[in-house]
């Protein structure tokens, strides 16, 4: 029974324990929401239709938007991964809320919503139904941020079961509207008219139409009555069409006080929707990937990490500056033989705590580093095309070690067999050190990929990803400690060794591809070059260290000549066009990095606004205030030059420009006089605000 805890204790330190089947995700937060998938199942049947939904809820005064947003904003996208042979319904909107910013009209929800949708399974459905969905939201208040999420659920195969968040799918089903039994007809005047038993007893109506520009969102709705029909003024918006379908969500009071919602049409063709909803294979989700830079913590971008860390460090261990070590630490466990287990495990132990204590140290050297990198300026980020240039480059430096162009601890591995040869606790533990020693430099496939991620991952992850590491590398050890027979299985060390790590080679450069097509879409041409220059200069070092190594006459100045071209392919990368060098012309008006820089050395005032399509308080302050004729005509008196900053879709330096000035949203209005740091405005406008800072 001894035997059996112990082996439990090691399994459960070295593998990742099968998660808990769960009807409800893991939240993702925010300081401004709380968002979770939820099953209204806690067993999923093949065959079955499953009843989903994304569970919000909002910090006070914060809000998403509903289908049709109104005058600004967007409705969240949602992206559902789900076995293969599923089909997938459509969201069942709740009735929005009208929210009003001066002359900006909204539809929007708050507090705590449920967006409910179905996913029906195939009816060969075996083990579990893995489901996972990729959301993004728009959720504002005096600032719009956008935010998203990945969320999981396995729900075990069996017979149906009522989940315990039943009840909050019960509750969403009674406050959807309910579609209208009341015939409805629109005028070309945009007069919605309403005839059935109770429609003359109505005492208010408001209609939320369901499509943007159908009817003026802000406008007064007139409620007329008579008999047994209703009619409801509304404004024609710029997409008005009385023979198309007029479709949108109605909130009514009648004589008995009760408010209800309903869902009314009119004849007519329905007009084209962009889905909200979407369906893809469940293997199709990314195992990682750039989030935005103002994102809500996702755990999207964490488990494959951790997976391909474990997987590299236990390849590390094929490696032929490792493998030996390997081979003589199994066959030392076998000779001590059954009457000394309790030794071999403690000095396994000893081992493993080396070797992770040895990834820890490096994860610490690492996140050094990186925090004196972001105070000197440097994009530790998948949306710099500099770090992902670096990346490409030093995934492309793998190869070439592994391919043998050049070699790195090749000196350590006989240091490595003598101190595997020693005993006791103490030898163990920096053997595992000296092991990860002669193991980094041979790297491993999976390993690179793990620490790239590492470098631009918050730092808990990048302290798992070296943990991750540490037991991969780790887990042989145990195995031959609990089954010293295993070790008697054991390959012998040979040149098959050497040709498996060739062989590995060709991920990395695979991935090096790909990073290099990826600034293609960054950086466009410019930045391929850049990145190809890298390369070969890389490769130029790389052959010119190798030959060094391989005792060429005047070994020193083949290094030396190797240093040059690895120096001269760092400033190749260092050169690398950011997106916003990469655009020829940027349009008039329009903010840059350079254009603000050079406007407040000419000693010009600049006033730069920071916006997007999906702001509401941005559109409202432009309308209100920026675009009034008193601001524009002092504008033009002091010769202020007006700078607008696009941030609808992310861009790195209209984010660096928010990050300085302790924003994570727009809006953001700063107003530079001449041979003066800027000046932040209120994120609510007025014209008269506007005025006194820029006469101040």
């Amino acid at each position: 029974m001894s035997f059996i805890r112990h082996l439990c204790c090691v399994l459960a330190l070295t593998c990742a324990a099968p998660a808990l089947y769960a009807a409800r995700s893991e939240a993702q937060g925010s300081p401004r929401a709380t968002v979770a998938l939820l099953s209204a199942t806690d067993v999923a049947a093949p065959g079955q239709t499953l009843d989903l939904g994304l569970h919000f809820r909002f910090q006070p005064g914060w809000h998403i938007y509903w289908m049709n947003p109104g005058d600004a904003g967007q409705a969240p996208r949602i992206e559902v991964f789900a076995p293969a042979g599923s089909t997938l319904g459509e969201v069942s909107w709740p009735a929005p809320e009208r929210h009003v910013d001066g002359p900006i009209t909204t539809f929007v929800h708050q507090g705590e919503v449920l967006l409910p949708f179905t996913v029906t399974l195939p009816p060969a459905l075996a083990g579990a139904a893995a489901l996972s969905v990729k959301a993004n939201w728009l959720v504002c208040k005096d600032i719009c941020i956008p935010e998203e999420g990945v969320f999981r659920l396995e729900l075990p195969v069996g017979p149906p079961q009522t989940g315990s968040d039943a009840a909050l799918f019960d509750a969403a089903r009674a406050a959807m509207p309910t579609r209208s039994e009341w015939r409805a007809t629109v005028d070309a005047q945009g007069v919605l008219t309403l005839e059935g038993t109770g429609a003359g007893s109505l005492q208010s109506a408001d209609f939320f139409p369901a499509d943007w520009g159908r009817v003026v969102h802000g406008a007064a709705q007139t409620l007329n009555t008579a008999g047994d029909a209703a009619r409801i003024a509304l404004t024609p918006g710029p997409d008005f069409d009385p023979a198309k379908a007029l479709e949108g969500v109605l909130r009514v009071r009648g004589a008995d006080g009760v408010e209800r919602a309903l869902w009314v049409a009119t004849p007519g063709e329905s007009p084209v929707r962009t889905p909200v909803l979407s369906l893809a294979a469940a293997d199709a989700l990314p195992p990682s990937g750039p989030a935005s830079p103002v994102a809500a913590p996702a755990d999207e971008g964490l488990l494959w990490p951790l997976l391909f860390a474990f997987a590299g460090g236990l390849l590390l261990n094929l490696m032929p500056c490792v493998f030996p070590v390997l081979a003589i630490k199994a066959l030392s466990f076998a000779r001590m033989g059954g009457d000394r287990a309790a030794a071999v495990r403690l000095q396994s132990l000893a081992y493993c705590a080396g070797v992770v204590a040895s990834f820890l140290l490096l994860a610490a050297l690492l996140l050094a580093v990186r925090a004196a990198g972001s105070q000197a300026g440097w994009g530790f980020q998948f949306q710099s095309p500099v770090f992902v240039a670096a990346m490409a480059t030093l995934l492309f430096g793998i190869g070439l070690n592994l391919s043998g162009v050049f070699d790195i601890g090749a000196r350590l591995t006989s240091a490595g067999e003598s101190l595997a040869s020693r005993g006791g606790l103490a030898g163990s533990f920096f053997t595992g050190v000296l092991a990860v020693v002669v193991a980094t430099p041979c790297t491993a496939p999976f390993m690179g990929g793990a620490i790239a991620a590492a470098l631009g991952a918050p730092a808990p992850v990048t302290v798992g990803i070296f943990v991750a590491l540490g037991l991969g590398m780790a887990l042989p050890y145990l195995l031959f400690a609990f089954f010293p027979a295993m070790a008697a299985h054991m390959p012998r060390p040979g040149a098959w060794m050497e040709r498996l790590k060739q062989a590995l080679a060709f991920p990395m450069y695979g991935a090096a591809a790909w990073l290099v097509w990826v600034l293609s879409q960054q950086s466009g041409a410019d930045g391929v070059l850049h990145a190809l220059a890298a390369l070969l200069l890389v490769a130029l070092a790389a052959w010119l260290f190798g030959v060094a190594q391989r005792g060429a006459g005047r070994a020193w100045g083949w290094r030396s000549a190797a240093a040059l071209a690895l120096l001269a392919g760092l400033l190749a990368l260092g050169r690398t066009p950011e997106p916003a060098a990469a655009v020829a012309q940027a349009a008039e008006g329009a903010y840059s990095v350079q254009r603000l820089a050079d406007l407040r050395a000419a000693g010009r005032p600049v006033f730069v606004n920071m916006t997007a399509a999906w702001c509401v308080t941005c559109l409202m302050n432009e309308k209100v205030a920026l675009s009034t004729d008193a601001v524009q005509r002092a504008f033009a008196d002091r010769g202020v030059v007006y700078l607008k900053g696009d941030w609808t879709r992310a861009d790195p330096d209209i984010t660096r420009f928010l990050q300085s000035h302790g924003r994570d949203g727009v809006p953001l209005y700063v107003y530079y006089a001449p041979g003066r740091e800027g000046i932040v405005l209120p994120q609510i406008l007025t014209p008269q605000i506007v005025l006194d800072h820029i006469a101040s």
